[in-house]
């Protein structure tokens, strides 16, 4: 059944979600979903897709936009740091495999340049699982990472002899140094062109970008550099995924490193999760039926000899032994580089299609193996090394010992919820007192690096009420709310007011739109980000103005006494940031102009009955008197100026200049 662009693009999107929001359920890698959608939907399955090489070509573009990622975490030092990995580990590597699957090969009846493709094959590892699934875990910076990553560069590299080996063998020519030669200087040109294009180049464009200051221009320019830099390094015979990690690992060493990888990460992890939908489409499992036995060998060559070679060239390296054997179980699949070899050697005819297919469904099996490997490495390792884990920092969804150590005899501290830049300025501000700071937030990156720098950060969800009791909330002195989420908070106050009903609770929040929500609800106080910028600003303006210091603190002190009352007279304009908070019950300034005919010309103040409307100010001839007597007679063309919400304020309006 074969359907047209737009059917096949919802047909997998629809699967995907489906299929993935179940494996998550399950807590299983998302990788298995997009390979198990592929399989369904593909030509040997339900064959929905007929037009599968137009998707694969852009679904390529998904590893591009993950090297790039990758390459954002490393600069040119950490890569000269890693040359050990590169050039020692994977050439040792892509060499010992190459040379025993070639044997094993030649041995099993093949000739020589059918025994090529299959070492050359199963040398390679897949880059687009190892990268993101390191990444999804945080674990870019530890050693057996590290030694992964500079394996798979090496693999990079060394795919470039084997494409121009297997079509010059396939022909019969064995004069392929030349070639080899020649490819080897275009490789080293383009890639001083991009390092030298990266430092002189790169920095001045965004900053330029950035002067500009439009998010829709410095994406497309994060796209346009992602692109080209791919591009360059295809043409000159290199891999795609190379120029991006190089591009990136340029950007990197900016000060836009952080918005770029916001700003791709869309395109990437859409485009990935159709890579490996792409892949799952390859696989045949009708040939499980007759080939079962040559899969299964194969799958163990791929995986168990393959990080047995591993291993070793680490340990002769002098890598420890954990950290050898971590890499190598990471390392242990099949690689996208691989089909891009098999697709050679099958459209060459250096090898039969049968056994095409069943090196090819070898590949995904270990592709799908993969996610689990690298997921649990560190206890297959303790367990194969016999090794008893070692007491170390808990995991972030766990307490560390030292901190419930501490929160044991801890008390009058401060709970910090939310450490963001707000909830860390805050713990800088309050150490300097000497409190004792207990932080929680959901970000484990940040809550491994706070850990590490001796900060007492914890994981978890501050709307959990068990998670801020494990951390001595009855024995707190105070508890704040740094973070921007209205939900949460709503939810987790009334909680600990029940219990809790005399701790002092801070809140922050965006503006005032639900500052009598958060009271009512039990915040002690709610300090408004834009209610207290303005504040800020008009204060340090007084100052300047040579206001006497002391009469403009008392004008700072008399707003936040009344509760900001007069800041939340303000006019609302059309522009986004006026309005992204809008709600209906949320009250402000309008002004309406009477004519000469209106309905309340010649009608006091007292008798106008507008409701729950304020009458703040009238102006009249240029004049404006604020809070008007009641006595006050209105006239034509007097400017009035009313308080309330909007409903309320067209209501008013209408009974002004209609009655």
């Amino acid at each position: 059944m074969h359907f047209g662009v737009l059917a096949n693009i919802i047909i997998v999107l629809f699967a995907a979600v489906l299929v993935t929001t179940v494996l998550r359920r399950l807590r299983l890698p998302p990788i298995l979903g997009y390979l198990l959608v592929g399989t369904i939907v593909g030509p040997y399955g339900l064959d929905w897709i007929d037009d599968s090489q137009n998707i694969i070509q852009l679904a390529e573009f998904g590893v591009v936009f993950l090297m790039f990622t990758i390459g954002l975490e490393f600069s040119l030092p950490k890569l000269i740091a890693l040359r050990h990995s590169v050039l020692g580990l994977g050439g040792l590597q892509v060499l010992l495999t190459s040379i025993v699957a070639g044997a094993l090969a030649f041995w099993h009846g093949f000739d020589i340049t059918a025994s090529l493709v299959i070492a050359a094959t199963i040398a390679m590892s897949s880059t687009a699982i190892v990268s993101k699934q390191l990444k999804d875990q945080l674990e870019l910076n530890q050693p057996y990472a590290k030694n992964a990553i500079g394996v798979l560069l090496f693999q990079d590299l060394a795919v470039i002899p084997f494409l121009i080996l297997i079509p010059s063998l396939a022909n019969g020519q064995h004069d392929v140094w030349a070639p080899l030669f020649l490819s080897l200087v275009k490789a080293c040109v383009v890639l001083l062109i991009m390092l030298s294009l990266g430092r002189w180049v790169l920095r001045p464009l965004f900053q330029e970008i950035a002067k500009a200051r439009s998010l829709e221009l410095f994406t497309l320019t994060v796209l346009l550099v992602t692109l080209a830099a791919a591009w360059l390094t295809e043409v000159s015979g290199l891999s795609l995924a190379l120029g991006a990690f190089l591009s990136g690992m340029m950007l990197g060493e900016t000060e836009y490193r952080h918005q770029i990888e916001v700003e791709i990460r869309p395109f990437r992890d859409i485009l990935l999760g159709l890579f490996f939908i792409c892949t799952g489409m390859l696989l045949n499992y009708q040939i499980l039926d007759k080939a079962w036995l040559p899969l299964l060998m194969l799958i163990a060559l791929i995986t168990i000899i393959k990080a047995a070679i591993i291993y070793g060239s680490a340990r002769l390296l002098r890598i420890n032994n954990k950290n050898s054997l971590q890499t190598a179980l990471i390392l242990a699949q099949g690689g996208e580089f691989g089909f891009a070899l098999l697709s050679l050697a099958l459209s060459d005819q250096v090898i039969p299609v049968g056994t095409g297919q069943v090196i090819l469904a070898a590949l995904v099996f270990s592709m799908a193996i993969s996610p689990f490997l690298i997921r649990y490495h560190e206890p297959i390792a303790n367990f194969l090394l016999k090794q008893k884990k070692k007491p170390e920092r808990a995991a972030p969804h766990t307490l560390p010992q030292e901190t419930l150590q501490r929160v044991s005899t801890v008390q009058n501290h401060i709970i910090i919820c939310g450490y963001g830049r707000v909830g860390q300025n805050m713990a800088r501000f309050l150490a300097l007192e000497n409190f004792e700071i207990i932080a929680v937030d959901m970000d484990p990156k940040r809550v491994i690096d706070a850990e590490l720098a001796g900060h007492t950060v914890v994981y978890g969800d501050s709307g959990n009420l068990s998670l801020l009791k494990s951390i001595g909330l009855e024995k707190a002195r105070a508890l704040v709310f740094s973070f921007v989420d209205g939900h949460t908070v709503l939810n987790i106050l009334p909680q600990i007011r029940l219990e809790l009903p005399n701790l002092p609770v801070l809140v922050r929040t965006v503006d005032d739109s639900q500052l009598t929500l958060y009271q009512k609800a039990g915040a002690t106080e709610v300090v408004p980000e834009t209610l207290e910028a303005s504040l800020m600003l008009s204060f340090q303006t007084m100052i300047l103005l040579h206001i006497p210091p002391r009469k403009a603190i008392r004008h700072l002190m008399h707003a936040r006494k009344n509760r900001y009352q007069l800041l939340h007279e303000y006019f609302p304009g059309e522009e986004l940031e006026d309005n992204s908070d809008f709600t209906p019950e949320k009250k402000q300034l309008a002004v309406v102009t009477l004519d000469d005919n209106a309905y309340a010309v010649g009608v006091r103040v007292k008798d106008l009955a507008l409701e729950d409307v304020a009458l703040t100010a009238v102006r009249r001839g240029g004049i404006r008197g604020d809070e008007p007597s009641p006595d006050t007679e209105l006239k034509g063309q007097d400017v009035l100026i009313l308080y309330g919400t909007p409903q309320q304020l067209a209501r008013a309006e209408k009974k002004l200049l209609q009655g």
